[in-house]
């Protein structure tokens, strides 16, 4: 299986996931064109693509949906109230009805030889998930827009190899940072995003021997720096006793591909 992040952050997400045979990606947050770069550049055909997963509707999350599904015949994967919201919004634009593929939390998919489990998350979205994917042994979890965690969380995320999980602002930044209060307020919440701290911590409830990568992903332009995120979860990790070998820990960035992961 493989995972390559297109892009991470607060302006836009898009990430390929592929197992030997199904090729997915889960949302679709920048322009078509910035997505078929992204893909081209790991040698990914657009064409190929069977399916984009939708986690929710936040425009940074859905603004290629459309322009992909239309140009590429990929069917769209969502939530019944994640669906409505994008169709009845003005981001995606209209999509032929074979597209629209309608999914429930805790109900798998099975997508050529990658089996697909949405799961549940907060966030104030309609109704927001996050995915774990599994092929031949392995899993890979991706979970961002986590307003808080909760031991369902844990439960679906448990014995993944690879991580993609939110790592979004650091709360002193945030605290004094220029955001207005109530926005400060709602990214701090329960339906909001998780902090560099919380992700450690999350982190560390799910350290296991075939742990191979974690990317710290979705992180605020505003709020975080790279190298914060990093050298918070790092010393999270080390402080539980967990020492962090090369390669085990990345950020993933806005506008530029990550390596392609492996497992």
């Amino acid at each position: 299986m493989k995972l390559c992040s297109i892009s991470s952050g607060s302006e836009g997400n898009c990430i390929f996931v592929s197992g030997k045979e199904g090729k997915i990606l889960v949302d679709a947050g920048i322009s078509g064109k910035k997505i078929e770069h992204g893909l081209e550049s790991i040698h990914v055909s657009p064409s190929s693509i069977d399916g984009i997963f939708v986690t929710h509707e936040h425009t940074d999350h859905i603004s290629g949906v459309g322009v992909m599904a239309r140009r590429y015949h990929i069917p769209i994967y969502a939530t019944v109230e994640t669906m409505h919201a994008m169709l009845h919004g003005k981001k995606i634009g209209k999509v032929p009805e074979e597209l629209i593929h309608l999914i429930k939390p805790d109900n798998c998919v099975q997508i050529k030889d990658l089996q697909i489990n949405p799961f549940s998350i907060s966030h104030d979205a309609a109704n927001p998930v996050a995915y774990t994917f599994q092929s031949e042994g392995h899993k890979i979890g991706i979970a961002t827009d986590l307003g808080d965690y909760d031991d369902y969380i844990i439960h679906n995320l448990k014995e993944t190899e690879l991580l993609f999980i939110e790592a979004n602002h650091d709360v002193n930044m945030l605290q004094v940072g220029p955001y207005p209060y109530l926005l400060k307020q709602r990214i701090l919440g329960k339906k909001g995003h998780l902090s560099n701290a919380r992700s450690g911590k999350l982190l560390c409830e799910l350290l296991h021997k075939k742990l191979k990568h974690v990317i710290l992903a979705h992180l605020s332009k505003e709020n975080n720096f790279p190298d914060l995120a990093y050298q918070t979860v790092r010393c999270a990790l080390e402080e539980n006793g967990f020492i962090c070998k090369e390669n085990f820990l990345s950020v993933a960035k806005f506008g530029e591909p990550s390596s392609v992961f492996e497992i």
